[in-house]
């Protein structure tokens, strides 16, 4: 088992991150904006500044449809001055559904029987890892249930090490992120000495009472050690980190106010806040009930204001969509906000080494079924570059450095390129000759539209890669 923190440890600044009487206040004051007011504050998130939270519970309760499609279209203006026309594609690997904790939306909970445990082998990893390699995939997410084989952290610092040492043809994984179960300070440091990307972990409700309805036994029904783990990641010098909310649990217009405490919390004990957040819906799992049948269902159109306001709300911030959601909701979101998004995902340890699903191992139901290729074509015709962009994390550029590129639009001269360069990379490689077709289309496109500093960077670099080199970054 993985070494705990004490108790103090744990509970430290608790009650400072979410202050359930203010976000209770906040959303019971402002139920009743008029349209000036929310014109206001959508004017206000156009100058990229970000929005306080008596700002976003105004947007949250927003109901009028021409208002929704003002917001809208602030939430696309934001998303194109900072991201422009890249959408960074990765895929989890599932490397153990072993959990203890009894959390009663997901298929792994401890006393689910009708689940088939596992927990990959090294072996397996690499064996996995080469499965994404040779889709193309350049970055992926490590999963784990929250109960590791008798080897503890160990078992993750080997998965790390054994997933970077996978070369196939001329691929490679190139960046890693993290999402398993909250550590102490010590615990992080050695996970950092692994050279992981981002580590993510989500409080999946930040509404008390609920988080204990549904979380109960484990250390995971701790709420104060798993609310306080972005803190301890932070302290043992992991700078990149990424937070989340299950919605459907609770009131998704609390969970965002909450979320939005969370951030100002890092960003005034740490300097800057999550790198990325994560935006899941509660979607069907093997054994549980509330799976399928959510206490708060989030509609499709509150999940579109749920990415808007967010967008507005840390316009900085990377939001991940997953492939719980179908290629519809995908494609709609991708405008409003979104700016990552997992494709060929398998939520079942060994899924991609074999080449299916197994609904009795995997974490829920998935959306989005459709290959890796399928969904860069897609992508593509949209008028995105799916973008496999690692440089960042291997610059350095991560944390507050990432911040202060970003804020003055800096960051756009190493995203756009790198966006083309990787991409060629797969339409040469790893494409289908219907996708590369589409995605020559694509870049062209996109080129013509950049500015010439950056498309003539952009342009060299992919002449580069066209000549043959790999992993061209700037």
């Amino acid at each position: 088992m993985l070494n705990m923190a004490t108790t103090s440890e744990a509970r430290t600044g608790v009650s400072a991150i979410v202050d359930d009487t203010k976000i209770q206040k906040t959303l019971a004051a402002l139920s009743d904006c008029t349209a000036s007011m929310i014109r206001e504050i959508l004017a206000k998130a156009r100058e990229l500044k970000g929005l306080e939270p008596d700002e976003v519970a105004a947007l949250s309760q927003t109901t009028d449809a021409g208002l929704l499609s003002e917001m809208f279209d602030t939430a696309r203006q934001v998303k194109e001055q900072i991201y422009g026309k890249r959408l960074v594609l990765f895929a989890p690997l599932y490397i153990s559904n072993l959990c203890s904790n009894e959390c009663l939306y997901c298929a792994f909970r401890a006393s689910n029987h009708g689940v088939k445990r596992r927990a990959l082998g090294q072996w397996e990893i690499a064996a996995e890892t080469k499965a994404l390699v040779d889709q193309g995939h350049k970055r992926i997410l490590l999963v784990a249930g929250e109960r590791h084989p008798d080897e503890g952290l160990a078992y993750i610092r080997k998965a790390v090490e054994t997933v970077y040492r996978v070369k196939s043809g001329k691929g490679e994984i190139r960046r890693l992120n993290v999402n398993i179960a909250p550590l102490t300070i010590d615990g992080f440091r050695e996970l950092k000495a692994t050279q992981i990307g981002t580590y993510q972990v989500f409080q999946e409700t930040y509404h008390r009472p609920t988080y204990a309805s549904v979380h109960v036994a484990g250390r995971k029904s701790d709420y104060d050690w798993r609310i306080t783990a972005m803190d301890r990641a932070m302290q043992a010098g992991i700078d990149d980190v990424g937070i989340g909310v299950l919605f459907g649990l609770y009131d998704w217009h609390y969970e965002i106010l909450a979320l939005l405490q969370h951030i100002r919390h890092l960003e005034t004990h740490f300097g800057v806040g999550p790198h990325t957040i994560s935006v899941p819906r509660m979607e069907p799992a093997v054994g549980s009930i509330i799976a399928a049948q959510p206490p708060h269902p989030v509609s499709d159109m509150d999940f579109r204001k749920i990415i808007a306001i967010l967008r507005m709300a840390v316009p900085y911030t990377g939001i991940i969509m997953s492939t719980r959601e179908t290629p519809k909701m995908r494609r709609e979101t991708f405008a409003l906000g979104v700016s990552q998004i997992s494709a060929g995902s398998r939520t079942n340890p060994g899924g991609y080494r074999e080449g299916k699903r197994q609904e009795d191992g995997s974490q829920f139901q998935l959306g989005d079924h459709r290959p890796l290729d399928e969904v860069i074509r897609d992508v593509a015709q949209l008028g995105y570059i799916p973008s496999f962009c690692t440089a960042c994390y291997r610059l350095g550029r991560t944390g507050q450095d990432f911040m202060d590129l970003a804020k003055p639009g800096e960051i756009k001269k190493h995203c756009d390129p790198n966006a083309i360069s990787t991409f060629t990379e797969y339409l040469i490689d790893y494409s289908s000759e219907k996708t590369r077709q589409v995605g020559e289309e694509c870049i062209a496109g996109n080129l013509l539209h950049m500015p010439p500093p950056i498309r003539r960077i952009s342009t060299s670099m992919r002449h580069r890669v066209l000549k043959g080199e790999r992993d061209v970054f700037c």
